[in-house]
């Protein structure tokens, strides 16, 4: 049950280049640049309840490793994947970018990569456990 807690936003990179080239707009963007994001986890075995709250919205996942899945994206996008774990890492591939996820100590390290005409762009971000 290593990742169940709930999380706070403590730095982030590349998020506004990430959010634009994912399609998010700008009104959003401008509401997130401040936000401390809550990412909350509930684990049990394989099983995952994750939980992003945003300014504007909550966005809940649910999914088991290795089981197809219907997900929905930060834009609001609904899809279905397979959710994978590399090692100690969670893997996801949404429509328009690739996410993992792993803990370093209390910290929960999410990196998100879109790639187009434009070059590849990842979006760090650190959460504190709280």
């Amino acid at each position: 049950m290593a990742f169940s807690g709930k999380y706070e936003m403590e730095s982030q990179e590349n998020y506004e280049e990430f959010l634009k080239r994912i399609g998010i707009p700008d009104d959003v963007i401008e509401k997130a640049r401040t936000f401390k994001t809550v990412t909350e986890v509930v684990q049990n075995g394989n099983e995952f309840t994750w939980s992003q709250v945003y300014p504007n919205r909550t966005m809940t996942n649910k999914f088991i490793i290795d089981q197809e899945c219907e997900m929905e994206t930060m834009a609001g996008i609904k899809f279905k994947a397979t959710v994978t774990m590399d090692g100690d890492k969670i893997c996801a591939s949404f429509p328009k970018y690739q996410q993992t996820v792993q803990l370093s100590g209390d910290k929960l390290v999410e990196c998100c990569t879109v790639s187009g005409a434009k070059g590849t762009v990842t979006m760090k971000r650190i959460s504190k456990r709280i």
